[in-house]
């Protein structure tokens, strides 16, 4: 398999919309291992209803927590303690085909009181597509999660952005972040598979998500 791990620089910023559009271009299989607060519609039932895919391109998730908080929080919360061991990666999806992986939150919020997200991340060692906002404030927060994900080693695919044109601000980000500019997800009128992979064909590149099985 190939997985790929969608995070983002701050929570709110269309991640999901993202895993979506990648699981339906890409003919993925989607996974979400921590979902803080659920309202009663997951994202993997979010994502199911963009994409329209069936359920053999989706996977259970190991933590379903009740309240929209930061993982660790919400775990107290309900009287659990997020383990690492629980969270490694399915390994029944098919080769060849990706695994979107989508993170809760951002890159340094805690999954329990002596981990942070980050941590998971190392040890899973897969590529990161990092979403971030086009809109004020994203060069700081961009900038920051790439250079944690980097002083970890962990490899990063690229950023994709969310929202309206700021070709300066993406130019910058890419520049001092030293990474790929995967391309924007613009605002879309219509949230459907057609209009997703729309999206990535006019405004991705294919080639650059031809990763190596892991």
């Amino acid at each position: 398999m190939k997985p790929l791990i969608v995070t983002g620089t701050d929570t709110g910023i269309g991640k999901t919309v993202v895993a979506a559009m990648l699981t339906a271009a890409l003919d993925g299989v989607y996974w979400k291992p921590i979902q803080a607060g659920s309202h009663g519609v997951t994202d993997t039932v979010r994502v199911k209803q963009l994409t329209g895919l069936p359920d053999s391109h989706f996977r259970s998730e190991r933590y379903v927590l009740r309240n929209p908080l930061s993982p660790h929080r919400a775990a107290e919360l309900d009287n659990l303690t997020i383990d690492l061991d629980d969270l490694a990666l399915p390994q029944d999806v098919p080769p060849g085909r990706h695994l979107i992986i989508e993170g809760a939150g951002g890159v340094l919020v805690p999954l329990n009181r002596n981990t942070l997200q980050i941590d998971l991340f190392t040890r899973w060692q897969a590529p990161v597509v990092l979403c971030a906002r086009t809109s004020l404030g994203t060069i700081n927060h961009s900038l920051l999660s790439l250079e944690a994900l980097k002083r970890r080693g962990i490899p990063v695919l690229g950023v994709a952005f969310v929202g309206e044109p700021m070709p300066d601000s993406e130019r910058t980000i890419v520049e001092f972040g030293e990474t790929k500019r995967l391309g924007r997800l613009p605002m879309l009128r219509e949230l459907d598979s057609h209009a997703l992979v729309e999206a990535f064909d006019k405004h991705f590149s294919r080639q650059d998500f031809e990763i190596v099985d892991g």
